[in-house]
């Protein structure tokens, strides 16, 4: 199948790859020639614009960073809505149910249907292949681009048959990731200032109750051997926290957890880290504890 794909970064790259993995024609764009250069040494065509993309192809993936761009993207003067060829424009990004309904109450109009498809698993996981899918949408289409879509992971989690019902999904699973690293920020420095190793600290806490997913992957990874390169930054996780707490907000739910996890993010962000990798996140609370994890390996 002749695919396009709309933004080919940390996230979209591997993801991309995969799909030419599986032996499907590929389209690219992406404001980054770096970006795109691995996909088209690889034989992925071109793409000269969002709206080139939607002119060629009838499918075309989206995995941009931010509201603003994948606005622009979608609905700018060179945007996928005025592409003539594109049927079903399926959405990776965590984006947040508001802007799915903005999406779909401009495109319904072309012909075209939104199929929501964010993922977790981070970088790692879309090189490994072994992603969690969350997809919500029309069922039909949502069986139409199943065969593409197995090659990120095999964990597919059908939310519902309306596009955004996988956002609150992929937001209940963010904020979670988000307050269980701020959190687990915070205990790695209290254990190691009392004089734990940072290693002996993960080998114990991922064998009890207290693992979750930045013991399990971002600290052995990116933290104890102060790489700091897990792969994501801290204004896209900042996003996700903002989304799922507006959206439990709107639906009467007390966030107070996560609203304290925002602070700690909010400090980071506010302190110029936006760009910085969310391992770093660990950085802040050193600087506040006057002490620092010592390298492992």
């Amino acid at each position: 199948m002749d695919v396009g794909y709309l933004g080919v970064g940390n996230m979209g790259q591997p993801m991309a790859a995969k799909l030419l993995d599986a032996g499907n024609g590929l389209t690219i764009f992406d404001l980054s020639e770096d970006a795109m250069r691995p996909l088209l040494d690889r034989q992925a065509r071109r793409g000269a614009s969002p709206k080139d993309l939607a002119d060629r192809c009838e499918t075309v993936f989206v995995s941009l960073p931010t509201l603003n761009a994948f606005r622009a993207a979608a609905l700018g003067p060179e945007g996928l809505i005025h592409g003539a060829a594109m049927k079903t424009l399926v959405n990776t990004c965590t984006v947040g149910v508001p802007f799915v309904r903005e999406l779909e109450a401009a495109f319904v109009a072309k012909g075209v249907t939104i199929v929501d498809c964010p993922i977790s698993g981070g970088p790692a996981g879309a090189r490994a292949g072994t992603l969690s899918v969350m997809i919500s949408g029309d069922p039909a289409a949502i069986e139409k681009i199943r065969p593409l879509i197995s090659s990120w992971g095999s964990t597919l989690t059908i939310a519902g048959d309306t596009p955004g019902a996988a956002q609150i999904l992929k937001l209940t699973n963010n904020v979670l990731f988000a307050v269980a690293l701020a959190a687990t920020s915070e205990a790695f420095v209290m254990g190691a200032k009392g004089g734990l190793d940072p290693e002996t600290m993960v080998n114990a806490i991922n064998a009890g109750s207290g693992r979750n997913g930045a013991t399990k992957t971002v600290v052995p990874v990116s933290v104890l051997d102060r790489s700091f390169h897990y792969g994501a930054a801290l204004h896209i996780l900042m996003k996700d926290v903002d989304l799922a707490i507006a959206q439990g907000e709107e639906l009467g739910v007390p966030m107070w957890v996560c609203q304290a996890a925002r602070l700690v993010y909010k400090h980071a962000i506010f302190s110029g880290a936006a760009n910085d990798d969310i391992s770093t996140l660990i950085q802040h609370v050193e600087r506040a504890s006057g002490f620092q994890l010592p390298g492992t390996h």
